[in-house]
Formats: C-alpha cells, structure tokens, sequence
C-alpha cells in the first residue's frame, strides 16, 4: 500500500491526516482485540495480515507527523531569515541616508 502525502498540504492539514490514520489504527486494533477474544480459534493468516494492516495506517500518521514538524521548521526558519534580512536592510538604508 502506497499513499503520498499532498505536498501543498499545510502543516495543519497534516497533523489532521496524522490524527485520522491513527484513529482507524485503534479503531482496527480494537476491533481485532475483540475478535481474538471472542473466537474460539485465531486465523493466524488474517491475524497477520491485520497486525500489517495496523502497522501501515500507524506508519502513515507518523510520516504525516514528521511531514508536518518538518513544514512547521521550515515555516519558523523561513520567517525568521526574512526577519534577518529585513533588518540589514534598514541598516543599510540608514548607512546609506547618514
């Protein structure tokens, strides 16, 4: 299963998607957890395949969460060079004026 994350997404967008990947992830562990408990015996076959299941939908939100501390990094990074920048150039134009 492969699912690419938007790369216009904001980071906002992202810890959104991060929070609904691992809501279905305990919502499937959950489930599961039933099952088990009220089956008399256990597929191994499909108990694999679920635990997989829940392993990729906890892998999708960390990967939205890492995306999105990354955008926030670079947003916060970002700002503050333009912030730098901004103040040289007063300090230019003030060289200059004197």
């Amino acid at each position: 299963m492969r699912h690419y994350i938007d790369p216009e997404a904001s980071a906002h967008d992202l810890l959104n998607d991060a929070t609904a990947w691992l809501q279905y992830a305990r919502g499937l562990t959950g489930l599961l957890a039933d099952l088990v408990h009220e089956s008399d015996t256990v597929d191994c076959a499909q108990l694999a395949l679920s635990l997989e299941s829940i392993g990729a939908l906890t892998l999708m939100g960390v990967q939205c969460t890492a995306q999105a501390h990354a955008r926030m990094c670079w947003e916060q990074t970002s700002a503050v060079s333009e912030q730098n920048r901004a103040v040289k150039g007063a300090d230019t134009a003030i060289e200059t004026i004197e």
